[in-house]
């Protein structure tokens, strides 16, 4: 049930603040997941819509891939500067405004689709305009939105409402990449990109009913008037860099990241040449992830561990998934696959949610924004690059899976035994302790 938590928003000075209502699911919190649970959706279709329109009118895998590459890299290189503003701004009013332009700007691009006999060459470089504007925009979203869950939820339900916004996450990708591919057939590409403008825009007046609190330093110590914005995003990074825990956890995760992208470039090779199967099959061990990773985040929100168990159970996860990534390419049989992805797709996931909690929970809230930011930078910015490494090693190696799957795996493993058994990385990770940076 929804408590219907009616106040304002309101902007905190100092550490005197509104405390969250006592449950998960209050009004605050419920406004902004269902809101973006609708533009998620949305997205899906716009997604599915942007490349098989592309692919039919061009047939270029350049140009897709072009098309990937704008919507990724926007992420990637602004998101210290969104976090920054999600530090100095109402979050809330980010949240509002990106959506909002996200979908007033694919309405209004979607447009010279529905004039007959437009140059096929002004319709690409429309799509093209979409996806590098909703990078933007999304990466100007992220960070605000990661930074405000922990200050619409109570302290002890931050994972649990982390866990909930990432299931919806899986869960509108199932129905969105399922559903968009059938209305793609039936109503085509304009009315998906309309479609998608129109969720982006109830998502933001989902939002605008939020009542969100924000800490800020007193307006003598403000440090916008004192040293300006670009003190700001480097006092963030430095915040970063200078927490020894933060920083090591943070490398660790990107090292996970990295080497789990060859994975998903090598996959479909390791369905034709070891399982002996078609398209179908590669289809089949992506729900497979995507169940495994909705099921990991089921678990991370709902457990409750105390502090040292906590650390330990994620690093022996992450040794577990190791282990199972490098099994991964010696396998024949489906079913095994199968259960091989769907038990690697859980750990990504369980680990997804306690990596999030942990820099959300471990961050001073005036700093919040600012720590997403680096965060989400450093996570996108792997992920290609990982991507590149599989396609690399593939070609290398004549697609020696048993190999490529086994030097990844190993190296998840070592990694984790390297940085996550430090004592700072397991006191980083024993969130709620006294670790907490903004008591």
């Amino acid at each position: 049930m929804v408590d219907d938590e009616t106040s304002s928003e309101s902007t905190t000075i100092g550490h005197e603040e509104r405390k969250p209502v006592g449950r998960l699911l209050n009004r605050n919190f419920v406004l902004l997941w269902q809101g973006q649970m609708v533009s998620r959706i949305g997205n899906q279709a716009f997604a599915v819509a942007m490349m098989s329109w592309t692919m039919e009118v061009t047939g270029s895998a350049s140009i897709m891939a072009g098309l990937m590459l704008a919507s990724s890299l926007p992420g990637i290189v602004l998101g210290p500067v969104a976090g920054t503003l999600a530090d100095r701004v109402s979050r809330k009013w980010i949240l509002v405004a990106c959506d909002t332009l996200s979908g007033l700007s694919i309405l209004g691009l979607a447009l010279p689709f529905f004039v007959p006999n437009v140059d096929q060459q002004v319709l690409i470089y429309c799509v093209a305009a979409m996806a590098f504007i909703l990078g933007v925009l999304q990466a100007f979203f992220q960070p605000a939105a990661m930074a405000a869950i922990p200050d619409l939820v109570p302290r002890e339900k931050v994972a649990a409402a982390n866990s909930l916004d990432q299931s919806s996450l899986q869960v509108s990708g199932l129905l969105g990449f399922s559903l968009s591919g059938v209305l793609y057939g039936v109503l085509g590409a304009p009315v998906l990109f309309v479609i998608d403008g129109v969720t982006y825009l109830l998502s933001a007046l989902s939002e605008s009913f939020i009542s969100l609190p924000q800490t800020k330093k007193s307006a003598g110590d403000q440090p916008s008037q004192r040293t300006g914005y670009r003190q700001d995003l480097i006092e963030g990074l430095r915040y970063v860099w200078g927490n020894l825990g933060m920083r090591s956890f943070l490398f660790l995760a990107a090292m996970v990241n990295f080497f789990a992208m060859p994975m998903f470039v090598l996959l479909p090779f390791l369905v034709s040449k070891n399982l002996g199967k078609g398209p179908d099959w590669y289809g089949f061990l992506l729900a497979g992830w995507g169940f495994g990773a909705l099921m990991g985040y089921i678990l991370a929100g709902s457990i409750k561990l105390s502090p040292k168990p906590k650390s330990h159970v994620l690093l022996t996860a992450l040794l577990l998934m190791g282990f199972l990534m490098g099994s991964l390419g010696s396998v024949s049989s489906t079913w095994v696959a199968l259960g091989l992805t769907i038990l690697i797709g859980l750990v990504i996931g369980f680990f997804n949610i306690v990596l999030v909690t942990a820099f959300q929970m471990s961050a001073k809230k005036e700093l919040r924004g600012r720590v997403m930011g680096v965060v989400t930078t450093v996570a996108m910015a792997v992920a290609p690059l990982g991507i590149a490494l599989g396609g690399v090693l593939g070609d290398a190696t004549d697609k020696n899976l048993p190999l490529l799957y086994g030097l990844c795996g190993a190296s998840i493993g070592l990694a984790t035994l390297i940085l996550g058994f430090r004592k700072h990385v397991r006191d980083f990770l024993a969130f709620p302790s006294g670790i907490e940076a903004d008591s």
